[in-house]
């Protein structure tokens, strides 16, 4: 297990629920809409492979899914937050369309290469989660998008680097990180927030767990202000 005194690593760290959903579709503002946020934890053990988690799909694959955004995961310390700001108690795991529901990982202190090990699975952390307007309609709170990207409470993505079985109560071990540090919060401000300069769009690029996508993106913002 890590042990470099990252003070985010010296904590309890599980795996609460594992959630899945096949899409479905809704009617969204008059328009038929597939979508595959409508998580449900399941019962047991479930298999994941490297397109993720048996069971389960997303609807839309050009911005979920597939090798480098396998499974998306979310803390359950932020629950509290959404709860108060939609009016509702009691938010099931999976609500935001997340597979892992976790706890003791949260954005400001993972960071994006971090090699994570849940009993059969090893995972690397590749990028945060941009909300859509499929949250909005799926918490009854269309405006909800802006704070929500505004509040750092992204979620991330993991890539498999071995799969098998996962189930609830499943203990998570820090395998390793990547030399940057570069955290999730820390890369959804280069991405999306118009946060960082010149240098720390550098200092994000050096990061091999990034994906594609956002490499790509961070890589044309370098471009307009180099």
């Amino acid at each position: 297990m890590f042990s470099g005194g990252d003070p985010g690593y010296n904590k309890r760290m599980k795996v609460l629920s594992v959630n899945r959903s096949l899409p479905r579709t809704l009617l969204i503002n008059g328009k038929e809409v597939s979508t595959g946020i409508y998580k449900e934890p399941q019962q047991g053990h479930g298999k994941v492979g490297k397109l993720g988690l048996e069971g389960d799909g997303q609807a839309d694959l050009t911005v979920h899914g597939g090798l480098w955004q396998a499974l998306y995961a979310y803390p359950i310390e932020h629950y509290p937050r959404w709860e108060n700001e939609v009016g509702r108690s009691g938010l099931p795991p999976g609500t935001f369309g997340e597979n892992l529901t976790l706890e003791g990982l949260i954005e400001t202190e993972v960071c994006i290469g971090d090699i994570h090990r849940m009993g059969e699975l090893l995972l690397e952390v590749t990028s945060p989660r941009i909300p859509c307007f499929k949250l909005g309609h799926k918490l009854g709170k269309p405006d909800i998008l802006k704070s929500f990207l505004q509040s750092g409470c992204s979620g991330f993505y993991y890539r498999v680097l071995e799969g098998g079985s996962i189930s609830a109560d499943t203990v998570i071990e820090v395998v390793s990180r990547d030399a940057e540090k570069l955290t999730v919060r820390e890369l959804l401000g280069l991405y999306r927030l118009g946060e960082g300069g010149v240098e720390d769009l550098r200092r994000a690029l050096q990061v091999a767990a990034i994906s594609p996508l956002v490499r790509h993106e961070l890589a044309a913002r370098l471009a307009k202000l180099s």
